[in-house]
C-alpha cells in the first residue's frame, strides 16, 4: 500500500501545473512515506487502519497536485456521463477540497482509536472518543497553519494555497465537514461491533447446542 501511495505521489509530480503551491501540499506526503516504515515497527496497525492513512494521503495527494482548486472531476465526468459535477448539482467552486476534509474525518478515527487500544491500553470507547476530538484538534491546527502560511506569501501565491475560492467561511465549512466524517465512521464502528457481537454469540450457540441453534 505504501509503495503505491510512493507512485502515485512520483506520478502528480510529472508535468506538474502548479510547481509553486503543489510542492507544499506533497510535503506531508513525503514525510509520510519515509517516516512510515519505523512507525510501523514500532507502533503496527492492521491492514484495514493503515488503508484508511493510504487512502487519504492519495487523495490529498490528487488535490496536492491540483492545488485543491483546479482538481478536474469536471472533465472527467463529463467524459463518463456528458455531464460535469457542477452543472449536475449547481455548484459554485470546485469541491474536491470539501470531500478530503471529510475524508478526513472518515479515515483518521480508526487508525487514531486502533492505534490507542494495541499500544497505549485504552478501552474501545475511550479510544474513539479521543480519536473524534484529534479529528477536531487537527482541523482546527491545519486551517491556522494554512493562515499563517499564507500570510508569509505573496498574494495570489497565497490565494492559490489557502483556496477559499471567494468563500469567507470556508475554514468553518471544512472543519464541520471534518467532524461530520468522524462521528459518521464512529456510527460505522459501533454498528460494526455490535454487529461482530452478535454474530459471534450466535456462533458459540451454534458450537454449544447445534440443533438449538439452528432453530433459534
Amino acid at each position: 500500500m505504501l509503495a503505491t501511495l510512493a507512485a502515485l505521489l512520483v506520478l502528480a509530480q510529472i508535468r506538474q501545473p502548479f510547481p509553486q503551491t503543489a510542492p507544499l501540499h506533497h510535503l506531508p506526503t513525503l514525510a509520510l512515506l519515509l517516516a512510515a516504515p519505523f512507525l510501523l515497527r514500532r507502533w503496527p496497525l492492521s491492514d484495514t487502519a493503515l488503508g484508511c492513512v493510504v487512502l487519504f494521503f492519495a487523495l490529498h495527494t490528487i488535490g496536492g497536485r491540483y492545488t485543491y482548486t483546479a482538481v478536474p472531476y469536471d472533465a472527467l465526468a463529463r467524459a463518463l456521463t456528458g455531464q460535469t459535477v457542477t452543472e449536475a448539482f449547481g455548484f459554485d467552486r470546485n469541491h474536491y477540497d470539501r470531500l478530503v476534509h471529510f475524508a478526513y474525518g472518515l479515515l483518521a478515527v480508526l487508525p487514531v482509536s486502533e492505534a490507542l487500544q494495541l499500544h497505549l491500553g485504552l478501552r474501545r470507547r475511550t479510544a474513539t472518543y479521543i480519536a473524534v476530538e484529534s479529528v477536531l484538534a487537527v482541523s482546527l491546527l491545519y486551517e491556522v497553519f494554512e493562515w499563517l502560511l499564507t500570510l508569509t506569501m505573496k498574494g495570489p501565491l497565497a490565494d492559490a494555497y489557502n483556496g477559499q475560492q471567494g468563500d469567507i467561511w470556508d475554514a468553518q465549512k471544512d472543519m464541520a465537514l471534518a467532524a461530520s466524517g468522524a462521528l459518521l465512521a464512529t456510527l460505522f464502528l459501533r454498528l460494526k461491533r455490535r454487529y461482530d457481537v452478535r454474530r459471534d454469540e450466535r456462533r458459540l450457540r451454534l458450537r454449544a447446542d447445534p440443533v438449538s441453534g439452528e432453530s433459534g
